[in-house]
């Protein structure tokens, strides 16, 4: 296989993803097959690579990295 017939699991379509999310408020899509990072927590799927990022584009309202987070405003 060549480097044009790869596609990198993070952008294949044929997988299912979890949306986790960091103690920074911050969201990733992860494939469903692969171990999450530690620090990070699923907050939505499996689902497909679309439902997961609507997911983040409703949940995700401030994508500012140096953002408070909500929780830090109170």
């Amino acid at each position: 296989m060549d480097n044009s017939q790869y596609l990198n699991p993070f952008d294949d379509e044929s997988h299912n993803f979890l949306v986790l999310k960091n103690h920074q408020d911050q969201y990733s899509l992860w494939p469903e097959f692969a171990v999450h990072p530690h620090g990070w927590t699923h907050v939505h799927g499996p689902a497909s690579r679309s439902e997961c990022l609507s997911y983040v584009e409703r949940h995700w309202k401030n994508i500012n990295p140096f953002a408070k987070t909500e929780a830090e405003l109170k």
